[in-house]
């Protein structure tokens, strides 16, 4: 039986969990954007989904059968999966028009998003100093975007409308990890990923040569494996205290967006994300402050 640590109980273990989600992520983000080229967005989610859904089959069996997926909340589950859906989907067709470092540099603003709204949805306090941290790192987001009406420019929205739904999943995931248990949340997710693929069918999808299908299940294992950690990572510790962490991307995105690709990100988009990843920190620092203040 899974056990919910409230508060950043043990940080250190949260920390980590985001920084390794976050490298399989980055790794995940670079296969599918290689795949992008020659597969639709929603044939992309599904073959993945198919993948993830196997792997986590096979830890369900061994760890304790159907008890491990049970569901307590269809409504909060769906309400997941929705965002998961809208993230994902948007995020991939940003990649498919974006450096890799651009575009994820861009989902950067998902930690301003959840300062945001974390009072509301959350009931966590955020002060006017986090507040005008938010509204600076803002712009460094417009910075990035820079919508001059040319198309790669507008693209951007893709990985900012990602972003925004990045963060109401996160917020999700965390007002209902007491709840739910981490398989349970990753596994109904993938299924409403793959039932949405499976829907768009009909818009025209392509043959898979063999060794994209396995790209595919490589990318299937990458995400499956990074969600169960970044799912895992909110039974110990606040949201707003983890999500600066998710700027370590950045690093592995230039690594493979060079490597791969011969891409580096330009003078706009470095700045406007070191507004942004500035603004972060400083918001994860006040977020530490009021947390020893209430203790």
């Amino acid at each position: 039986m899974e056990t919910t640590v409230r508060g950043s109980a043990a940080p250190g273990r949260g920390i980590a969990l985001t920084i390794l989600g976050g490298a399989l992520l980055t790794a995940n983000d670079a296969v599918l954007k290689w795949l992008t080229v020659d597969y639709p967005v929603g044939q992309l989610l599904f073959v993945r989904g198919l993948f993830v859904l196997l792997a986590v089959s096979l830890i369900v069996w061994r760890s304790g059968g159907f008890a491990l997926i049970r569901i307590n909340s269809f409504k909060a589950q769906s309400t997941r999966a929705g965002f998961a859906i809208t993230s994902g989907f948007c995020f991939i067709t940003g990649l498919s028009f974006l450096p890799l470092a651009d575009a994820i540099a861009i989902t950067f603003a998902g930690p301003l998003f959840i300062a945001a709204l974390a009072p509301p949805l959350l009931g966590e306090t955020v002060g006017w100093r986090r507040w005008v941290a938010v509204f600076i790192g803002l712009i460094g987001v417009l910075v990035m975007i820079r919508p001059t009406g040319e198309a790669v420019q507008w693209a951007a929205l893709f990985p900012l409308v990602a972003s925004f739904a990045g963060a109401l999943r996160d917020i999700t995931t965390r007002r209902i990890s007491a709840q739910e248990t981490s398989m349970s949340i990753l596994c109904f997710s993938t299924m409403a990923v793959i039932l949405f693929g499976f829907c768009t069918l009909p818009f025209g999808w392509s043959a898979v040569s063999l060794k994209d299908l396995g790209l595919m299940g490589l990318s299937g294992l990458f995400v499956g494996s990074a969600h169960y950690l970044l799912i895992e990572r909110f039974r110990w510790a606040e949201a707003a205290l983890l999500a600066p962490f998710k700027y370590t991307n950045m690093i592995w995105a230039v690594i493979f967006g060079f490597v791969l690709w011969g891409d580096l990100p330009d003078a706009w988009t470095l700045s406007g994300a070191g507004f942004v990843v500035v603004c972060g920190l400083y918001i994860a620092r006040r977020e530490a402050l009021t947390t020893r203040q209430r203790r």
